[in-house]
Formats: C-alpha cells, structure tokens, sequence
C-alpha cells in the first residue's frame, strides 16, 4: 500500500482516524496504531514482516542488555554485536547478491546469483533501530521494557517504508503522551495533501516525460538528442526531489494528525548555495544520522584535516552504498565526496573572494550543476547506459543537437517545467509566512483570504490528486527501492 492511492486515503487512512478518534486511552491509540501500522506493512511486504518484528526483537533485547551492564564492559560488546547483527540482517537482504557478483569477478564462485527480494523500508527501520540501541548506551533515552512499543517505534506507518529517519528521542514523549488540537490535524491534513498532490501532479507526470525522453534501452538512448538528453535529466532532477519530499511531507503530515512531531526531512535543496549546503538541505534525517553515529564518533573534524578527509570518505563510501548494492551508487557517494573536500580545503575560499551578488549567482549555479551530474551517476546503475547518456549530453554518440520530436516535448511541457521549478523552491513558503503575519498584525482581509486558503486549497488538491489517481493504481515512490 502507498501513500498516493485511492484505497490508502479513502479507506485505510478514514478508518484508522476514525478508530484512532474514538480511542481516549493512550497505551490503546497506540495499540491501534500498531495494528494498523502492521497491517499497512503487511499489505506491502506480508511475508517480510516477521523480518521487521524480529530485528525490532533484537534491538528491544539489546537495548535492555546495554542499559543493564551500562557501567561494564560488557555495555559496549553488547551495542557492538546489536550493531553487527542488524547489520548482518540487512546486507543479507540489500547486498548479497551485489556481494556474491564481486566474489564471482574475481573468484569465479559462486556460479549462480542468490536472487533476494528486498523488503520494503528495511533500509529505513534498521537505521532506526539502531540509533534508538545507541541513544540507550549513550545514556540519551531510557530503554523501553515493552517490546510493543518499540514495534510501534519501528513500524509507524506514516514513515517505516521510506522515511524520514525518525529518532526514538525525539518521539519518545510523543509515544507516552499527546492529543492533537485542532491546529494540529489542520495542519497535518494540509501537509499531506500538499505532498499528494506534489506527488500525483507533479512528480509522477515529472516520470512520464523522463520514461519518454529517456527510454531505458541502450540503443534507443544513443539516438536521443542533445537537448532531449538535458531536458530528460532536467526532468529527473525535478522528479527525485519532488517524489522523495513529497512522500516526507505525507509522512509529516499523518504524523501531526495523531499528534506525532517528525523533524523536517527537506529544506528547498535547490537553492543551495554549495554541496555543502545541499546535504545541509537534502533528506536532512539520514545526513545526521551519519553525522552523528558515524561521522563525529569516528572523529569528526577534530583530529586534523587528514583525518577529517578520511573520515568524510568512509561517510560518503556507506552513504553511496546506503542507496543501493550497484557500483553506481558508490561512484555517486565518491563523486559527492570530492567536491565537499574540494569545497572544504580551497573552492568555498575562493568563492567567497566574489562580489557577493555575482558570488551568489556562481556558488549556486556551480551547486546545481554539480547535483545534476550526481543524478545521471544516480539514475543509471548499468555503466553502459550511462555513458550512452553522458555521451548524448554532449553529441558525441552522432546524436543531433535536437529534432522535431524533441521540440515538440519541449514545447508541450514547458509550462509544466515551470510550475515544477517553482514547486521546488520557496516561494509558496514565502507567500504563505508574508499571509500569516500580516494576518496575525490584524489585517482583517489577510486574515479572511489567509483562513479561506487554509481550507479551500486542501480540498482543492485533494480533489485533483483523486482525479490523477483514478485509472492509476500503482505509482511508488522512487526511494521504495532504498
């Protein structure tokens, strides 16, 4: 079950309000939760969720285990094999058939490629459960001593499949006690149908056009033309970005409408004025999870610069790897890699040397450029493919600059490209800050256009998002796959 379809808004999500509603105890709303959480998991995944309960066994035990020894030794073997152990879980699923075509390159063994399937969000819940052990033996969050609780931690159903990372200390007051006023469930129907909309209008019409531009076929992406092979990539830019925020801000949303409080996962990363600033702006969750359970432990930035560039190069190596057992995804990492070191150590200083309305226009135009090229490395997990592309970028397949059929992509999308643009930066959040305090000031036709907005456009998106959808019964997000 996803987010952007008929059944989950109209059917599942109703019910569980509806039930959730009616329920004035908090330990049985979040029972019901559980059970809807597991059923929405099982409806997806069925025969991967006794993989999800027992890593959130282990991970339950461990935590008991850590805080019970905290003055021993013996707190950090047990944090070490929990650690071990979930990973284990999860390159098993993620990385075993990546693993086992390395062994056979240089090995020659084994002669048969495991197939796995991998379970959906397995990525997401196991970087939770980890960082909950490790906030215990860090002495952050007391260890829960009911099991079921920490299965609703893993298993929330507004974010188990694809994020955002959600901490257990930052919900663990949520989990014990809340209530949603009126402002809240405003607020969280308002966010998810933005992100519905975000995601039926325009990130799913964003694939139509790549699928088109860009056809998933070596010989028939070596004829694609210069301009077609830009504005695909273009497309593809706008697509991610647009999918993955889309999905954090349906997962925000339903989070606020049962009183649940997750960070934000997203902050217009196409305005960024460095890669630096971009990772400060893109899935902001998982950049502070490596950050703060890989990055600073390792060292950081405070043992010299030598240091801190390895320490970086470990960071971006798992986080490539984080993304996908395919090399690509590796490369992607690295290529991240050098231009944060390079950012670090030299072109940040030369930048700031620019006039600061001329440096600005730069540092952001060098920002997105470099994000753009870190896509087609990101899209393309066959080799060949993607230097068919690069090579269509730049005529050297003998591909025309552009034709006819280009054109006419171009023309008939243009008007969609620009609302696409605007849908990633800004600008809404802008007009919509400027309305609340000109409203909150007692200007009374802001206060009557900023109230009639709040109601109005929800149902508005509702309504187009519903109408995208019928016909349309299986549209899944992009970081389903992580």
């Amino acid at each position: 079950m996803v987010f952007s379809s008929l059944l989950f808004i109209y059917i599942f999500l109703p019910v569980n309000l509806l039930c959730y509603a009616v329920i004035s105890d908090i330990k049985k709303k979040n029972i019901c939760l559980l059970v809807f959480s597991l059923m929405f998991y099982a409806w997806t995944s069925p025969k991967y969720l006794l993989v999800m309960m027992f890593m959130a066994l282990i991970n339950y035990m461990g935590a008991l285990w850590v805080e019970h020894f905290r003055n021993s030794r013996k707190s950090g073997y047990i944090l070490a094999a929990d650690i071990a152990a979930s990973l284990c879980i999860l390159a098993f699923f993620k990385y075993l058939g990546f693993i086992c075509e390395i062994s056979r390159f240089i090995t020659g063994v084994p002669k048969i490629i495991p197939q796995v399937l991998l379970p959906v969000g397995i990525s997401f819940y196991t970087f939770q459960l980890i960082s909950y052990v490790v906030d215990v033996y860090r002495g952050e969050v007391k260890a829960d001593t009911q099991y079921w609780k920490v299965l609703l931690y893993a298993s929330l159903f507004h974010q188990c499949i694809a994020g955002p990372i959600v901490r257990y200390k930052d919900i663990k007051d949520d989990l014990r006690e809340r209530k949603t006023g009126i402002d809240d469930m405003n607020e969280g129907i308002s966010r998810f149908t933005t992100g519905l909309a975000k995601k039926t209008l325009l990130a799913n019409t964003c694939a139509s056009i790549v699928d088109s531009v860009l056809p998933e076929s070596i010989a028939r992406l070596g004829s694609v033309t210069v301009l077609g092979s830009w504005f695909g990539m273009l497309l593809y830019a706008l697509q991610i970005y647009l999918d993955f925020s889309a999905y954090s801000d349906m997962a925000i949303g339903l989070g606020k409408m049962t009183g649940f409080h997750y960070k934000e996962n997203f902050n217009y990363p196409y305005v960024a004025d460095s890669i630096t600033d971009f990772w400060r702006r893109w899935h902001i969750s998982l950049g502070t999870f490596f950050r703060d359970y890989l990055y600073i432990p390792l060292g950081g930035n405070r043992k010299g610069l030598a240091r801190q560039i390895l320490n970086m190069f470990i960071v971006w190596s798992l986080t490539g790897l984080w993304h996908g057992a395919s090399a690509n995804f590796i490369l992607w990492g690295m290529y991240f890699f050098v231009f944060l070191v390079l950012e670090k150590v030299i072109l940040l200083k030369l930048f700031d040397r620019i006039p600061k309305a001329a440096g600005q226009i730069i540092r952001r135009a060098y920002t997105f450029i470099v994000v753009f090229f870190g896509w087609v490395l990101f899209r393309f997990s066959d080799f060949s493919m993607l230097g068919m592309c690069l090579r269509s970028m730049f005529g050297m397949n003998g591909n025309k600059f552009t034709n006819i059929e280009t054109n006419t992509v171009i023309i008939n999308n243009i008007f969609f490209v620009i609302v696409a643009i605007t849908a990633s930066m800004p600008l809404y959040r802008y007009i919509v800050q400027k309305m609340r305090s000109s409203a909150a000031s007692g200007r009374v036709c802001i206060t009557y256009c900023y109230n009639v907005l709040n109601i109005v456009l929800p149902v508005i998106l509702l309504i187009l998002s519903t109408i995208a959808l019928v016909g349309n019964s299986y549209n899944p997000f992009i970081y389903f796959r992580f």
